[in-house]
This record gives structure tokens, sequence and C-alpha cells, in this order.
């Protein structure tokens, strides 16, 4: 197996190669690649894959970690029953 050929995002089956494809393009931060590639926003909601594009990002731009935009993380972070959003608690799923 090619280093490239590593799946990043399960979620949504982005792999190396392309997010370093994109990254060769310009797409220079996470919110970027979230666009186009969709990555963070399959249902772990980049728990799984947001450490590892970070990384992939200062190594490619040089820049350490800390200074990579992690990117907007919108609600809900984990998946939640409709009826927490509809009715303001929770219903029970009978």
């Amino acid at each position: 197996m090619h280093e490239n050929d590593v799946m990043i995002c399960r979620c949504e089956e982005v792999m190396l190669e392309e997010i370093r494809a994109w990254i060769e393009k310009g797409y220079s931060n996470f919110d970027e690649l979230k666009r186009i590639l969709r990555v963070g926003m399959g249902p772990c909601q980049g728990r799984g894959c947001r450490d590892i594009l970070l990384r992939e990002l200062s190594r490619a731009t040089g820049k350490p970690i800390g200074e990579i935009n992690p990117g907007t993380i919108r609600p809900p972070v984990k998946p939640i029953k409709l009826g927490l959003c509809a009715y303001g608690r929770e219903v029970d799923a009978k």
C-alpha cells in the first residue's frame, strides 16, 4: 500500500492523495478542504480526521499545527435525536 492510499476521512471516504492534490491546488485551511471534499462533515463531525488534516496542512505549509486554523465547528458536534431540536428536550423513543 502506498502512503497516498490511506483513507483519512472514513465517513466521507476521502483519501490522503485527494487531500494532498487539493492542498497543491491552493486549498490551505480546514474549512476550504471541508467545503470541497466534505471532510469533517460525516457522522463523526471531524473527530476522526480533523487532527490528521491539520497535521497534513502543517506539513504542506511549513506552519506549526498551533498556527493552522482548526476550522469552524458547528453544533451539533455529536449526532442527536431530532426530537431534541424540535421540542428542546429529550423525547422517549418508543
